[in-house]
């Protein structure tokens, strides 16, 4: 009999791009993790068969995870992935029971995004941008910043994609979904900059490389980590740094927390009240710190 695992791998791998619009990050993220499920699958279980596989055996699998060194946040995503194949499985009649559904993952504390000041930020948006790619790399601050994109997101932006006449920016978040995000005024400027300082006129995509092709996440991370990390007291120094400084500090100005919500794309607030933790934390430090009868008293 032959081995169904690799053929239900990329069944689901190929529903993940072509019916969910995952990204091809999140999608090899899947088979990475798939592909070491099975290899446990394989090698601890002997190959058991599909529809004999238990809660169990998926337990004892995140077990293994742990005791190998994986930090709970990432065995508690690997075990998700499992989660995921398994209900595709069953929702598409391959499989009579789902054995990861009552898995409890490992308990994962709440991390903050390391956060980036108004100051700080202002800090990395100036100083001269006279060349052309400082030009690129200036646009791209911005437009991290401005709009609050992911990586993904920015890369992915078309000249079409931006409407200076009615100042926003139509951009392809998660799942395929769209969103209509306002284009600010320093954004608009620095884009303009580059566009009439970039030699190639007629590619579709918005950020070029210096070939002329349609710039990679990789490239937007090490830009933006050289970008910040001249910047005194950042604690964080990649491209989800910026959106979340857009976010947090739409919210320390007032902003609607649903407005924030929509502007960032997330499917559910509670994603976005992380923001409103992080900022009201930082103000508890800054009152404990500073009002004199906020903390201990000297002797």
């Amino acid at each position: 009999m032959l081995d169904p695992r690799p053929a239900l791998v990329a069944d689901f791998l190929d529903h993940l791009a072509r019916e969910r619009g995952c990204s091809p990050e999140t999608v090899r993220a899947y088979r990475v993790d798939l592909a070491q499920f099975c290899d446990y699958w394989q090698d601890r279980l002997s190959g058991k068969p599909l529809p004999q596989l238990d809660h169990d055996d998926v337990r004892d699998f995140l077990g293994l995870l742990l005791r190998g060194g994986y930090e709970r946040r990432t065995a508690a995503r690997k075990l998700s992935s499992v989660k995921t194949f398994f209900r595709y499985l069953v929702r598409s009649g391959r499989l009579a029971r789902n054995p990861a559904r009552n898995v409890k993952g490992p308990r994962v504390e709440q991390r903050l995004p390391g956060f980036l000041s108004q100051f700080q930020v202002r800090q990395a948006l100036e100083g001269p941008a006279e060349t052309g790619p400082e030009l690129r790399d200036r646009a791209i601050l911005e437009t991290l910043y401005g709009s609050g994109l992911r990586a993904a997101e920015l890369v992915g932006l078309n000249m079409r994609d931006v409407d200076f006449a009615g100042e926003t920016v139509r951009v392809r978040g998660k799942g395929g979904k769209e969103r209509i995000v306002p284009l600010g005024r320093a954004e608009r400027a620095a884009i303009e900059r580059y566009l009439a300082a970039r030699p190639n006129r007629t590619a579709p995509a918005l950020f070029l490389n210096a070939r002329g092709g349609r710039l990679t996440t990789r490239s937007v991370q090490n830009i933006v980590r050289r970008t910040l990390s001249r910047v005194a007291g950042v604690t964080a120094t990649n491209p989800h740094a910026l959106r979340h400084a857009f976010a947090t500090h739409l919210l320390e100005r007032g902003a609607d927390l649903k407005a924030v919500q929509e502007l960032l794309g997330h499917a559910s607030l509670s994603t976005t009240q992380v923001y409103t933790h992080l900022s009201v934390e930082r103000l508890r430090k800054a009152y404990s710190k500073a009002h004199p009868r906020a903390g201990e008293q000297p002797g």
